[in-house]
């Protein structure tokens, strides 16, 4: 027979309703009190009841936040149909997932979307961060002062207080796309940098391994930027067509965020299509099809939803039944195409 409630709150010394709001993260608790708590139920091998979890929710309506950043670029579109799942899943048993999509990357509109969510009485926040320090700061304080767990998605701040990060190594895949870039070129040339925002941590963290692996390895290639495009083609051409200017003999373009079709634009005007080689990341937008004509010779994809599905998910296990997640980051696959490997029928 399992152990119940009860033989928790007589080995902890308090009353049924102190176990259940500890064990069930609502409810005003000294935060000591829960842990203790928690220490104890865990030490007697407490395994919560799901039917009972999945009526309790159902009754108090238990809702996990979502804020979803760049919401409109291709890559988000698709992380966004993983959340969908996951919200559908929740939705079956009892709980709710509120989705707050912001069209670019703000750090005043993160914050801004935390205190609507608090106000709305989420239990856990998953959420796509930026690396400032005010954002950090509200992270903490969600998960120290308002004990609601934060869950990081596709960018990290892991010196913060957040429960886990779900989505690609960003270094890894920077060293990636170096060795992709220097056999490219033979290794030896100049190399452009263009990323979407210093301050969004998955981004910036390819940009340190491609630097990384470029210096170990091709110390004949010559790293130019990076230069920031915030994710807009517009920005990314006007980039592109600027160092075209500074450096004519540009031999590879590493392009880590969305972007990729203004940079190619800038190249078609240059004249420079196959002369220039492209490293870009994701499979989605036109990217298969600027592959075919050309223009992008290698694509660095990770699994888009994955990195939306299981955020959501794993506040639900942790909150449905104290399931907590197995490890601090939980890195997507990470997959390499060339014009020879496109699926078929793909665009």
């Amino acid at each position: 027979m399992g152990v119940t409630i009860r033989q928790i709150a007589e080995a902890a010394g308090v009353s049924r309703g102190t176990v259940d709001r500890a064990l069930n993260n609502r409810g005003r608790i000294r935060p000591e009190v829960a842990e203790r708590i928690r220490a104890i139920a865990d030490e007697m091998g407490y395994k919560p009841n799901q039917l009972g979890r999945a009526l309790s929710m159902s009754r108090n309506n238990i809702k996990i936040g979502v804020i979803l950043q760049g919401a409109e670029t291709p890559f988000m579109k698709e992380v966004l149909k993983g959340i969908q799942e996951a919200c559908a899943e929740v939705d079956n048993l009892g709980g709710t997932v509120l989705v707050h999509k912001i069209e670019h990357q703000n750090a005043e509109d993160v914050i801004l979307a935390m205190e609507k969510m608090r106000m709305e009485e989420v239990s856990g926040i998953a959420m796509v961060p930026l690396d400032e320090e005010r954002v950090k700061r509200e992270i903490d304080r969600f998960v120290e002062e308002f004990r609601i767990p934060v869950v990081t998605f596709t960018s990290d701040v892991e010196d913060t207080k957040r429960l886990c990060f779900v989505g690609q190594n960003g270094v890894q895949c920077g060293r990636a796309a170096a060795g992709l870039m220097g056999e490219l070129i033979g290794g030896k040339g100049k190399v452009a940098v263009i990323s979407g925002y210093s301050t969004n941590t998955s981004l910036s963290s390819r940009v340190v391994g491609f630097r990384e692996e470029i210096a170990r390895k091709y110390p004949g290639i010559e790293i130019i930027g990076p230069e920031y495009c915030f994710e807009e083609n517009g920005r990314a051409r006007e980039i592109t067509e600027g160092i075209f200017k500074d450096v004519p003999e540009l031999d590879g373009i590493y392009i880590t965020s969305h972007g990729e079709e203004g940079v190619c634009e800038a190249i078609a005007g240059a004249g420079k299509a196959g002369r220039v080689k492209m490293v870009a990341n994701d499979f989605m937008g036109r990217n298969y099809e600027l592959m075919r004509e050309g223009f992008i010779h290698f694509l660095i994809g990770q699994d888009a939803r994955i990195q939306g599905y299981e955020p959501v998910m794993i506040l639900f296990r942790l909150l449905f039944n104290g399931e907590a997640p197995e490890r601090a980051k939980i890195f997507t696959e990470i997959y390499i195409r060339n014009e020879y490997t496109i699926p078929e029928g793909r665009h």
